[in-house]
C-alpha cells in the first residue's frame, strides 16, 4: 500500500519512527508529511525521516486554533492532490490530516489515547476508523462522535506500541553526564529526574498549574537531584528559564527520549506521554496533570504504575535512592496496531 502519514507534534515522530520502519519492512510506501511545532521537525531530523513540512502551530486562542486546523487541512489537500494517490492515511489525531484525507476519500485511521481532547468531536466523526486502548469506553467514545461500529481497541498501552524492542544504550550515562556537567553531575552520588511542563498551548489545558512552579522549587532545593527540565515551545522555555537553579538544566538540542527515561530515577511530566513512557518501563512515574483524567492514567495509577501529585505533600512520594529495575517490551501490541490500522484500507 501507498500509505500517508502526518506528524503535528513532537510525540508523533517517537509514535511512528518504529511503525514506519516496520511497514516498509513489509513493503509498503509510507510518505510523511510534517507540522513545524515544538520540537517535532528537529526530531524527525534526529531520525532521519524524511518529509514534507507543512503548516505551523496557530498559539492560542480557539478561534485561531480552529482556523488553522482548517487552512492546514486545505493546503495538505493540495499537496496530496500533486502527489500519487494514496490507499491509506494514519495520525496520531491530526485533525487537519483527517480532514484533508476525507476531502480526498482517502481511508484515514486516527489513533487516540486520551478521551477527553475537544476536538475529538471533529477527528473521531471525520476518520473512518477509531483505534484506541482498551480502557476506552463506549459511552465516552459514543459522545465525541465515535459509533463502536468504526471503532478498534486494542490490547495494550500506546506507548508499548513503539517502545517495543528497545534496548538501552549502555553509554548514554555519558551523554547524561555531560549535558549536567556544570551542575557536578555524579551517577553515583545524585539521582536524575526528568520533568516534563504543562500543555499550556493545548485545547484540553487551557489553565493554570500553579503546582508545578512549586516542583520546581521543591526540586531546586534538593541537592542530591539533579533534573533534566524538557520545555514544549521556546515561549515556555523562556518563561520558566528564571525558575532554575544550578541542579536543573534545559537541554539546547532535543534527546533521545526512551534512553533518557530509561536511565531516569525519576519522571514527572504534566501530560501523559511521559508518565506512561516511564511506567511501560519500570522507571517511577508521576502525573502533575491537572485536566480531567484519562482512563489509561486511571489504570496505570489503580495498579500503583503511576502516582498522581496533586499538592505539595505529595512530593514526599519521591524516590530518595536509585531503583535499577526496568522492563523491555515486545513487539505485541505493535503488531496488533498496525494490523487494525492495515485494515482500515480495506473496511474491515
Amino acid at each position: 500500500m501507498r500509505i500517508w502519514i502526518d506528524l503535528a507534534n513532537s510525540p508523533h515522530v517517537l509514535f511512528f519512527a518504529p511503525l514506519i520502519e516496520e511497514l516498509r519492512l513489509r513493503e509498503h510506501q509510507v510518505v510523511l508529511t510534517a507540522r513545524d511545532f515544538a520540537q517535532t521537525l528537529g526530531l524527525l531530523r534526529l531520525y532521519g525521516l524524511e518529509h514534507e513540512t507543512i503548516g505551523k502551530h496557530a498559539g492560542r486562542g480557539r478561534f485561531r486554533k480552529i482556523r488553522n486546523i482548517f487552512g492546514r487541512g486545505l493546503a495538505l489537500r493540495r499537496w496530496a492532490k500533486q502527489q500519487q494517490r494514496f490507499d491509506l492515511a494514519i495520525s496520531h489525531n491530526s485533525y487537519a490530516h483527517i480532514i484533508a484525507a476525507r476531502l480526498l476519500r482517502v481511508p484515514s485511521a486516527t489513533l487516540m489515547d486520551y478521551e477527553y481532547q475537544p476536538a475529538n468531536h471533529l477527528a473521531f466523526r471525520l476518520a473512518r476508523r477509531v483505534i484506541v486502548p482498551f480502557t476506552f469506553s463506549d459511552e465516552v467514545l459514543r459522545k465525541y462522535g465515535a459509533r463502536p461500529s468504526k471503532v478498534r481497541r486494542y490490547q495494550g498501552l500506546k506507548e508499548q506500541v513503539y517502545l517495543c524492542g528497545f534496548e538501552p544504550d549502555p553509554a548514554y550515562p555519558d551523554v547524561i553526564q555531560t549535558l549536567l556537567g556544570p551542575s557536578g553531575y555524579d551517577p553515583g552520588k545524585h539521582l536524575l529526574y526528568v520533568v516534563r511542563p504543562p500543555a499550556t498551548m493545548s485545547a484540553y489545558h487551557d489553565f493554570e498549574n500553579p503546582l508545578f512552579l512549586s516542583l520546581l522549587r521543591h526540586l531546586r532545593e534538593r541537592p542530591e537531584i539533579r533534573t533534566i527540565l524538557l520545555p514544549r515551545t521556546a515561549k515556555q522555555k523562556a518563561e520558566l528559564s528564571p525558575e532554575l537553579g544550578d541542579n536543573i538544566v534545559i537541554p539546547e538540542q532535543p534527546l533521545e527520549g526512551r534512553n533518557t527515561i530509561w536511565h531516569a530515577d525519576a519522571v514527572i511530566s504534566a501530560g501523559g506521554t511521559m508518565c506512561r513512557e516511564a511506567a511501560a518501563f519500570g522507571t517511577p512515574a508521576y502525573t502533575i496533570f491537572w485536566g480531567k483524567m484519562g482512563s489509561v492514567d486511571e489504570h496505570l495509577i489503580s495498579e500503583g504504575r503511576l502516582i498522581q501529585l496533586a499538592r505539595e505533600e505529595d512530593f514526599a512520594a519521591f524516590p530518595t535512592e536509585r531503583i535499577e529495575s526496568r522492563r523491555k517490551i515486545g513487539p505485541e501490541v505493535r503488531d496488533e496496531v498496525i494490523e487494525l490500522c492495515l485494515a482500515t484500507a480495506k473496511g474491515n
